[in-house]
């Protein structure tokens, strides 16, 4: 297995993953203050588990929850 890198500025390569960063800065981290690494970390988690992966409707599986 060889790992893809994109060039800067050309994110074809990593397109999921910076789409999901993308949704994840705005609709989470840049909403929140956190008062320490264990309380961002665990609010990364919740928000990941227990909104993204659970309730949030998702285009590739056409705008279903993935439950």
């Amino acid at each position: 297995m060889i790992q893809s890198y994109s060039k800067k500025g050309c994110p074809y390569d990593n397109a999921r993953i910076e789409s999901f960063h993308g949704i994840l800065k705005r609709e989470e981290v840049n909403l929140r203050t956190y008062q320490d690494y264990y309380t961002a970390k665990k609010a990364l988690f919740d928000f990941i588990e227990g909104w993204y992966n659970r309730n949030r409707l998702h285009g590739s599986f056409g705008y279903k929850i993935p439950q």
